[in-house]
């Protein structure tokens, strides 16, 4: 039962699924019926569809054979109708074939008008297309043109400009052009090309300042060497007023200035002049402007011409150009660099002197021009554009110029041995360090560094003047000057600070006390103090300052160069005492005429002497000195002669008597000592007496010397005569007072130790010697037991030799006696004395 059931049941399912199929096949769109016939033949019972399938088409067959048959006779009546028209529309057919022919027959020409205006209408419509295209061309091709026109020109800096608008305005307007994508291409390369070219007149520009510093740098010191000549001229017009002293040493510097000065005009512009002026120049640049050589030729000024500034010397376009371009390309740090280093191997090479720059002016002044003009550019391009230098890099380029210049001119100003030469280079580093001030670079360090020059200065000129002195020297007679006449004597006075009332009144020829060196001498040492008073000009030192510099080098000069000049005339060989007389008398004026040196000194520096710093002048030493060694050279000559004398001595020391006078060789001494003495009549009292003094002491030894000599083994009594005669010779020159000023028997004492020891043997007075020996009223106080014992001995022997055969006579027995006993005595008190 249940399975009957059960397949009733699916054959229900599957005639409602067939039906429902039906229903989609019937509703559904023909182009969507797949799936729906799909599900048909995905079942078991597609041909129980089909069965229904036909079975539906039958039913609908029926249906329309019925609608067909109820509207069969409208049917009939339409197609009566449409036969019908079928006949009128064939007419109408005819009609509209006639008259399409008649119309195409009409309209052929106008059909070709047509025609042709339509071309003409193509045409103009292109032809207007191609005149608006090339009216967007065309300024491409003209900027173009006038790019390579400009770089042709070497107009670098407005082709750039043509090259940005090129890019940016015209070439976006017709960028779909063949010819302007290649315009594109081109344009990183135009715009290279443009860089490499405003280079390469960048390095024409350096090179040729390079080439021309000396001459840029000439002209910036010409400029402030005419404003320094009329502070000069300033300076010494007031100085003629203040010091009239000094007027005519003032007045030859004068007349030095204004005849080795060229007459210049003209000066510095601002610099906000010069910047205005550059960047007028960059804007209004024409076509041969810009084709620069970056120095402007400039003919010799003549005198009335203005000297242009250094400036003006220099185009300085190049520059500007290449750091707009720069610039504008993005590359300005590049060109910053580039620029600053070349100008760094510049400046070392500007920096190194030549090898023989220390032989001529010449040499340090190209020096100098060349760093003059150096950083005279490197200003300019500071304050006329904006940051390709800066104020560090100048000061960095500064510091080490000024450190290289300072030792380059340590080492060559040593070289130098020429006063001049050194004074002209001090000029030339104050011109040079000025003009390079007036720029706004710190020169401090120059001017320390000239003081440095000053010592060597100093030193070069007491060399030359150590040979002036000597020339004067040796050139000098050694004798009173003479004058014949009142023009003479003012022109010698006029030299030498001399005032003598009574010379005054003498009568015409007289002769001054001094010899010719001492006026030469003292116009020689102004002549020092001038050469040092120039070098300290300009070199911004106070008065003081100035002062002290030349008060010590003038105590250089006299406390060792003319002192040593002195000296060595004093000590040379063939001096005579004549001229060492001269010497003392001429050192004793100097020494005078140093204040006369000393307010000399405060005329020109116009400082006192009262002030708490200032130097006082050695030249009283220095002339002492020369004075005492010119006196010990006199009394050493003295001795020396008088030694020459005393080698002329011939005693017989076995002489049994004496002779009647005074030996020839002393008398000669004698006679040579009293003219010796007569010359010393202009000496200073004290010389001549100290001379005199000395020269009889010396004799006076030298006499006792002769008694006691070695060689003089024997000795009699009539040789003792016979020097006591002598010796009384001496005695009498002493008392006649060769010199003047000596009191009483002064000058006798000199010989005292002789006449006590010739008394005492002569007078044979032993027993008053031996009995008041070491008493302070001792009749023979000068007199040394050993000097008496040695000379006692001698007569000793002389007496044993003469008395071999007369030995038994009682009175030479007891003479014998009585020196033997002598003898023993001035033993025990020579004994007694050394215990």
């Amino acid at each position: 039962m249940e399975r009957p059931k059960m397949a009733e049941l699916e054959s229900l399912e599957t005639a409602a699924e067939h039906e429902r199929i039906l229903r989609e096949i019937e509703s559904t769109d023909t182009a969507c019926i797949g799936p729906t016939l799909r599900s048909v033949y995905d079942g078991e019972e597609h041909g129980r569809f089909m069965e229904k399938l036909e079975a539906r088409i039958r039913n609908h067959d029926r249906e329309i054979e019925k609608m067909c048959n109820f509207h069969y006779q409208g049917f009939v009546d339409s197609i009566t109708e449409l036969l019908k028209v079928r006949g009128e529309a064939q007419k109408l057919k005819n009609q509209v074939t006639d008259t399409n022919r008649k119309l195409q027959n009409e309209g052929k020409e106008l059909i070709l008008a047509m025609e042709e205006l339509r071309q003409c209408r193509l045409q103009q419509r292109n032809i207007s297309a191609t005149v608006d295209k090339l009216t967007l061309c065309l300024p491409v091709l003209e900027m173009y043109s006038k790019l390579r026109e400009q770089m042709k020109s070497k107009r670098h800096y407005p082709a750039l400009k043509t090259l940005e608008h090129l890019e940016h305005t015209f070439l976006p307007q017709v960028s779909h052009y063949r010819f302007c994508k290649v315009m594109v291409d081109n344009i990183p390369r135009l715009r290279e090309e443009i860089k490499e070219l405003s280079m390469s007149d960048l390095k024409d520009f350096l090179e040729s300042i390079r080439k021309h510093s000396d001459k840029i740098g000439e002209t910036a010191m010409k400029q402030d060497c005419r404003f320094n000549q009329w502070k000069i001229i300033a300076r010494i017009f007031f100085s003629l007023l203040l010091s009239p002293n000094v007027q005519a040493q003032q007045q030859r510097n004068l007349d030095n200035i204004m005849s080795q000065q060229p007459r210049i005009s003209g000066g510095k512009k601002s610099k906000k002049e010069f910047s205005a002026s550059s960047e007028l120049e960059v804007k209004n640049t024409s076509p041969m402007s810009e084709q620069d050589s970056g120095i402007l030729d400039v003919e010799d000024e003549d005198e009335e011409e203005e000297v242009p500034g250094a400036q003006d010397l220099v185009d300085f376009s190049p520059v500007y150009r290449c750091l707009h371009i720069y610039s504008v390309l993005g590359a300005r740090e590049t060109f910053e660099s580039y620029y600053r280093k070349q100008r760094r191997k510049q400046a070392r090479l500007v920096l190194q002197p030549p090898s023989n720059m220390h032989e001529t002016l010449d040499g340090y002044r190209k020096y100098f021009n060349q760093i003059v003009g150096f950083f005279v550019v490197e200003d300019h391009i500071l304050h006329t554009t904006q940051g390709l230098v800066n104020r560090a890099y100048i000061d960095e380029l500064w510091e080490m110029a000024l450190s290289k210049t300072i030792a380059a001119l340590r080492t060559h100003s040593s070289y130098c041995s020429d006063p001049s030469l050194v004074l002209d280079l001090k000029n030339l580093i104050v011109l040079f360090a000025d003009t390079l001030q007036g720029y706004g670079f710190p020169v401090n360090q120059l001017f320390d560094m000239l003081l440095e020059i000053q010592d060597q200065y100093s030193e070069t000129l007491l060399k030359k003047w150590a040979g002036v002195f000597r020339t004067i020297l040796d050139s000098d007679n050694y004798s009173p000057i003479p004058v014949s006449n009142e023009e003479a004597y003012r022109k010698i006075v006029g030299q030498f600070p001399f005032q003598d009332a009574e010379l005054e009144k003498q009568p015409f020829p007289k002769k001054f006390p001094f010899s010719e060196f001492v006026p030469k001498v003292y116009s020689q040492i102004k002549e020092f103090i001038y050469a040092c008073l120039k070098f300290s000009e300009d070199l911004h030192l106070s008065s003081t300052e100035v002062d002290d510099m030349i008060r010590k080098s003038t105590n250089l000069l006299l406390t060792r160069t003319l002192s040593n000049c002195l000296q060595n005339v004093i000590k040379r060989k063939n001096v005579g005492l004549t001229e060492l007389v001269q010497i003392i008398i001429n050192t004793t004026h100097l020494e005078k005429s140093c204040k006369f040196l000393e307010e000399f000194i405060t005329n020109i520096t116009n400082v006192l002497p009262e002030t708490v710093h200032t130097t006082k002048l050695y030249g009283t030493t220095t002339f002492k000195d020369a004075r005492h060694a010119a006196e010990e050279e006199i009394y050493t000559n003295l001795n020396q002669k008088i030694d020459q004398f005393l080698q002329l001595a011939d005693y017989d020391w076995m002489a049994p008597e004496p002779g009647s006078r005074a030996s020839d060789y002393l008398v000669d001494l004698i006679g040579f000592l009293r003219s010796t003495f007569a010359v010393f009549t202009h000496l200073p009292g004290k010389v001549a007496q100290t001379a005199c003094m000395s020269a009889c002491k010396h004799l006076s030894t030298s006499l006792l010397q002769l008694l006691l000599e070695a060689e003089v083994r024997q000795l009699t009594l009539g040789a003792l005569h016979q020097f006591n005669l002598d010796v009384e010779e001496c005695e009498q020159f002493a008392r006649s007072g060769p010199v003047p000023g000596f009191q009483g028997d002064t000058l006798q004492l000199a010989f005292i130790d002789l006449r006590q020891l010739l008394d005492l043997f002569i007078q044979w007075d032993w027993s008053t010697y031996l009995a008041d020996y070491g008493q302070p009223t001792c009749k023979y106080l000068r007199v040394n037991p050993t000097t008496a014992l040695i000379l006692l001995e001698k007569m000793r022997d002389t007496s044993r030799k003469n008395n071999v055969f007369a030995q038994f006579r009682k009175n030479e027995r007891d003479k014998q006696k009585l020196i033997d006993t002598v003898a023993k005595q001035l033993r025990g008190l020579i004994n007694s004395h050394h215990s």
